[in-house]
């Protein structure tokens, strides 16, 4: 239960973080939320690998890296955790007005590609700065995966909410900040996005393909085998 617990943990924080800057209105926002990310990562990357991301367990997964059933257990914690982060932040704040993103017409498709494209491009950063062996006892995979979330937010979030994460779509959308009705907008272009990413990092890491033992290590820093663990993500 070490792992499933510490996916609870840093998703929990990670969407708290989101809900609580966003109902607040934080200029700051993104950088809180790349932040909370980023040392969520650093505290859950031993025991976990600190995905934190159905989508990136989901790229774990196809890079081979982790087995399903390990996988699905990563799944359910990671949004039980986005679920009471979102219930919390929404309490913690409790503002007066709440306007939910709700996508229609254009603004789906845009959101579907933004959404894809983003979370692709988090997972294959996950992928090759927290489980490559070409970056042994490497520090920066924090850095990396949090200011990729940064990014995405400033270049995307006014499209599609910068999400990224469907743990963080369900939590968010307990908390008022998405509509309902396009929770399968994220939930498809984000399952999409850490597919494709672990299939590209197998195509350019081709070296790389494992077949998960039964008792897969996957934390990003492994402590007998520095950085060849599982990622972070969201």
């Amino acid at each position: 239960m070490r792992k499933p617990l510490a996916e609870f943990v840093g998703a929990l924080f990670l969407v708290f973080t989101i809900t609580a800057t966003v109902l607040s209105k934080a200029a700051l926002a993104p950088l809180a939320i790349g932040a909370s990310l980023m040392v969520m990562v650093y505290a859950g990357g031993h025991v976990s690998g600190a995905h934190f991301n159905p989508a990136v367990t989901l790229g774990v997964f196809v890079r081979g890296r982790i087995k399903g059933g390990e996988a699905m257990a990563y799944v359910v914690a990671q949004v039980a955790g986005g679920l009471v982060g979102g219930l919390i932040g929404r309490w913690v704040v409790d503002p007066d007005e709440v306007t939910a993103v709700s996508l229609s017409g254009r603004q789906i498709g845009a959101a579907l590609v933004a959404e894809a494209l983003l979370t692709f491009m988090l997972a294959y950063v996950v992928l090759n700065v927290a489980t490559s062996s070409d970056h042994p006892q490497n520090s920066f995979y924090g850095l990396a995966i949090g200011f990729t979330v940064l990014a995405g937010a400033v270049a995307v979030g006014g499209i599609s909410g910068g999400v990224f994460n469907p743990a963080v779509a369900v939590g968010g959308s307990v908390a008022g900040l998405f509509s309902w009705s396009s929770l399968w907008v994220y939930l498809i272009a984000q399952g999409v996005g850490g597919t494709l990413a672990g299939f590209v990092f197998l195509a350019l890491n081709p070296d790389e393909r494992e077949t998960p033992r039964a008792e897969p290590d996957t934390a990003v820093r492994d402590v007998d085998a520095p950085g060849t663990g599982a990622p972070a993500q969201t």
